[in-house]
């Protein structure tokens, strides 16, 4: 069955706009396909939602696409710069970028002497719905949207936050941050620069080992001197409107909070992908799939960057995700000769 001419017809869509979405969408091009990229927020979301003023630990040359170079003056690119960088790349390559749009769902086309195997279907925040029938679809989607939730009484209350931005809002405040990685590291220096009370609880024994270098002895020098409490061993089980109950070394501890941060992670978004039938691995949470061609068991949808790597977001970044959309573009073309050589 064909598609109707209400239905925008395309090589490839890709869903998610971050940098491996759009390396997916230029790599596409390259080879003669067209494409359109979808995100339910702005480009490159995920690297929106960061601190405002986070340093990436990756160079800015292993953060590249496109061909593009990525060029800062400063050893490390910060938020901004990406942020302005990928609008860059975009825009060279003039990628069809549908901004605040979401995937609502994947089907199949019955093939009937069309190549056509996928209908998009879509609803933007000022476009309505749209349909999109495609080759192929890219599942490109981060891993920012499903955060990983404590599941304690109270986690709903709209003092507790599951992501972090900028320490503005905390000056004066009691801040609870939960977790011993990154992002809570970064969360606490600036939010205590910015004048909070901080407490770090973290189920661990010390913070996390991954913790950026240059980073670190600022962390534990304040730390060592008391202007950020730290607890280590110790959980969160409840939170209340002015306090977290923690449970640690020294039992039950209810600790004065009038802002919560749970920086503990997020869990890959793989709905749209079960929904279409591929299968995902219990254990490690990894989409079944081929890593020469990023091509899952279900002809025409792929995967590309972090949703990868399941349950472990470190495995994939985008400078070992960014080539993912040459490897994809490759097994299209490859699919489509193929077909055509069978008919």
């Amino acid at each position: 069955m064909a598609p109707s001419a209400a239905v925008e017809v395309v090589d490839v869509v890709v869903v998610g706009a971050g940098p491996c979405g759009l390396a997916c969408a230029i790599a596409a091009q390259r080879v003669g396909l067209s494409a359109v990229v979808i995100d339910r927020g702005p480009i490159v979301s995920g690297i929106a939602s960061y601190p405002t003023f986070m340093s990436f630990f990756s160079t800015a040359e292993r953060l590249s696409i496109g061909g593009v170079p990525f060029i800062v003056a400063t050893d490390k690119p910060t938020r901004r710069d990406a942020l302005a960088y990928y609008r860059g790349v975009a825009s060279f390559h003039a990628l069809d970028v549908r901004q605040y749009e979401t995937v609502l769902e994947i089907v199949s086309i019955a093939v009937d002497e069309t190549p056509l195997r996928w209908m998009v279907h879509t609803r933007g925040r000022s476009v309505g719905e749209r349909q999109y029938a495609a080759r192929a679809v890219v599942v490109a989607t981060g891993y920012f949207g499903k955060p990983n939730r404590l599941g304690v009484p109270g986690e709903a209350l709209p003092h507790v936050q599951h992501g972090y931005t900028e320490g503005h809002g905390a000056w004066n405040e009691s801040v609870v941050i939960v977790g011993g990685a990154n992002s809570a590291v970064d969360a606490a220096l600036d939010m205590y620069r910015a004048g909070a009370r901080v407490t770090i609880v973290h189920f661990g024994p010390e913070l996390d080992k991954n913790v950026k270098p240059w980073v670190r002895p600022e962390i534990m020098a304040r730390i060592t001197e008391g202007s950020i409490a730290a607890r280590y061993q110790s959980r969160v089980i409840a939170i209340e409107p002015d306090a977290v109950v923690i449970a640690g070394p020294d039992g039950e501890v209810r600790v004065t909070a009038t802002q919560v941060y749970a920086m503990t992670g997020y869990l890959p978004e793989t709905g749209l992908l079960e929904h279409v039938g591929v299968p995902i691995d219990a254990v490690t949470g990894v989409p079944h799939h081929d890593s020469a061609t990023m091509a899952t068991p279900v002809e025409g949808i792929y995967l590309a960057g972090v949703i990868a790597s399941g349950f472990d977001a470190n495995k994939i970044f985008i400078e070992n995700g960014r080539d993912h959309g040459d490897r994809i573009a490759a097994s299209i073309v490859g699919r489509m000769s193929s077909s055509e050589h069978q008919s």
